[in-house]
């Protein structure tokens, strides 16, 4: 482990790093370039000491997780990735095969304070990685669903149940083609993927509508749009959706709002309350 080289590398790129670069308002006091010490540790999940020992060439040597933090934090390259790596004497991460199954802490815990809102995190090939209860009672408990059962877009082009395919959104063709758009993308990134190129090809397989949408090419992502869902226990409901990128990985954090004090708010209210449980069963 080079401490004093180590050091200088994550002194330089932390002062590269904007504050807007990683969702931080820029603020009027700051007086150094780039983001804080304290700033790049909260974004790693470790302790601020810690860091900052590193920063001055006093640390310990980092595990791997605490350098894959840091790494994310700092928006590294895979070659910048590689080279903190063996600063720190570590052997450089094997490149990615596919996207993650693994939700970062930190998004875990902003779906639990996402308490009005509906809230999902995808992978590019639209898995359904985690979600928030209300996001359970909008949509569906996908606990009670297999993994692959859990990607969207197949549940959307091959449900057998044609009226359970888009969750009741009576205009799901942009929602649709996004999904699918990430679905390129990410075959794109990892093209000797197996799990990719079987969901492909079983989607090619298995739907026209797939298959036309795919082969037309188009690459359209929209960031923000508005939705209505026809809910099978409450009836319509008027939402806007986010969609966020998580930061140094394949995920994408959707978000689903209304307007407070609207007729959608309080729905989405009362399927807070209600969860998941069926509300056409008699007790």
């Amino acid at each position: 482990m080079d401490k004093h080289a180590l050091a200088e590398f994550l002194r330089g790129k932390r002062e590269r790093v904007r504050p807007e670069d990683v969702g931080l308002p820029h603020g009027p006091r700051r007086r150094t370039p780039g983001l804080r010490r304290e700033e790049v540790a909260q974004l790693a999940h470790i302790s601020v000491d810690h860091y900052s020992r590193l920063e001055q060439a006093r640390g310990r040597h980092p595990s791997h997780a605490v350098l894959t933090g840091i790494a994310r934090a700092l928006r590294l390259s895979d070659q910048e990735r590689n080279h903190l790596f063996r600063l720190a004497g570590e052997a450089a991460p094997e490149p990615a095969q596919g996207p993650s199954p693994d939700v970062d802490p930190g998004t875990v815990k902003l779906l639990e304070r996402l308490t009005d809102a509906g809230a999902l995190v995808l992978d590019n090939t639209c898995r359904v990685l985690a979600w928030n209860p209300l996001a359970a009672a909008l949509f569906e408990d996908f606990s009670a669903l297999t993994g692959s059962d859990r990607n969207v877009i197949r549940r959307y082009f091959l449900h057998p149940e044609p009226e359970h395919r888009g969750y009741g959104m009576t205009r799901p063709h942009r929602f649709v083609t996004a999904a699918v758009s990430y679905l390129r993308v990410a075959t794109a990134r990892y093209p000797d993927n197996a799990e990719l190129r079987g969901l492909v090809d079983e989607l090619l397989a298995g739907s026209e509508d797939f298959a036309r949408l795919w082969n037309s090419h188009e690459l359209r992502i929209e960031h923000h749009n508005h939705q209505e869902i026809q809910h099978p226990q409450v009836g319509p409901i008027d939402l806007d959706f986010d969609v966020l990128t998580v930061p140094g990985q394949d995920h994408q954090l959707i978000i689903f709002t209304a307007e407070p004090d609207s007729r959608a708010y309080r729905t989405l209210q009362l399927l807070k309350v209600i969860g998941t449980q069926r509300m056409d069963i008699a007790t």
